[in-house]
């Protein structure tokens, strides 16, 4: 299997900044470009299997760029833990979108983003003055929408921060797999591929989990009538995305409901809707029938 080279992009921040990291893969000159965005608690090597597909199957040069989310994997953790959140993230991706345009000026550019990376890409596909090096042609929403159910919330609030420490890689694979099975099914081996990004090492022996613990902060610190207020903002940015919008749900997912997922066939971007029985939040785009949606998708005309 091929492996990724891993960037770094300085970020702006009030505390002085930081740095973003991001796994490159593909042709690092290509002018079509696929951002792939994880979810809440992940990083960027979640993509490993669909961005390789992706490579291999283009019909042209294609780069495919899996950012690790400030204060995930290989980023700097941020100063201020209240920064968690899309605003921060939106610009760092804006960041490095502009250092990517400088290497190799961009014309095709495509986003994929799971759940907490989906909301950025609405942000980033539906502002319309943002400094763009290009318009997002495609935008995939992996199991996310302007609507969060507040179960979904709660659920996760329950265990986002919570890093603890493993003795071994496999035990914390096990320990992840507790609070992940509704990913839907996995064979050990591509379970364990996907969670020895997961953990890093202790000084004094053992593991624990790549992210910082205080990402979770502001989301204990939300209320539900703030979470309420804040789908209108997000509606409003998904009315006015202009790239052709596919969205794939976890038939089981328990944070977009099929009601908020059939409102966004009809508003904005009147988004396509695949879903995937037997799976929950989120889809991980090993499965190859899941790899075979989001390639048709990502890499048509």
């Amino acid at each position: 299997m091929a492996t990724p080279t891993l960037n770094y992009v300085p970020c702006p921040d009030p505390q002085g900044g930081h740095r973003m990291a991001y796994w490159s893969w593909g042709d690092a000159d290509a002018s079509r470009v696929v951002v792939c965005v994880h979810g809440l608690s992940r990083q960027g090597r979640d993509f490993d299997v669909l961005a390789q597909a992706l490579a291999e199957r283009s019909p042209g040069p294609i780069r495919v760029v899996c950012p690790d989310v400030a204060g995930r994997g290989k980023s700097d953790w941020l100063k201020d833990p209240m920064g968690y959140g899309v605003p921060t993230y939106a610009a760092d991706m804006l960041a490095m979108l502009g250092q990517l345009h400088a290497q190799s000026p961009i014309q095709d550019l495509s986003w994929f983003g799971t759940s907490m990376g989906g909301l950025i890409g609405m942000a980033v596909a539906g502002s319309p003055n943002l400094p763009l090096p290009s318009p997002v042609k495609r935008l995939l929403l992996n199991d996310v929408g302007p609507v969060v159910q507040w179960e979904a919330i709660r659920r996760i609030s329950g265990y986002i921060g919570n890093t603890g420490r493993f003795d071994s890689a496999e035990q914390a694979a096990q320990a992840m797999w507790t609070i992940s099975t509704s990913f839907g099914p996995h064979t050990a081996q591509q379970w364990l591929a996907l969670s020895q990004p997961m953990v890093r090492p202790l000084p004094e022996g053992g593991f624990t989990l790549h992210y910082d613990p205080a990402i979770g902060e502001p989301i204990k610190a939300l209320t539900e009538e703030q979470a309420a207020q804040g789908q209108a903002a997000v509606w409003a940015l998904y009315d006015r995305i202009t790239a052709r919008t596919l969205i794939t749900r976890g038939a089981q997912s328990d944070l977009l409901s099929r009601e908020t997922a059939q409102e966004m066939t009809r508003r904005g971007p009147r988004a396509e809707v695949v879903e995937f029985e037997g799976v929950g939040h989120a889809p991980t785009f090993v499965a190859e029938g899941q790899v075979r949606v989001a390639a048709d998708f990502l890499l048509k005309p």
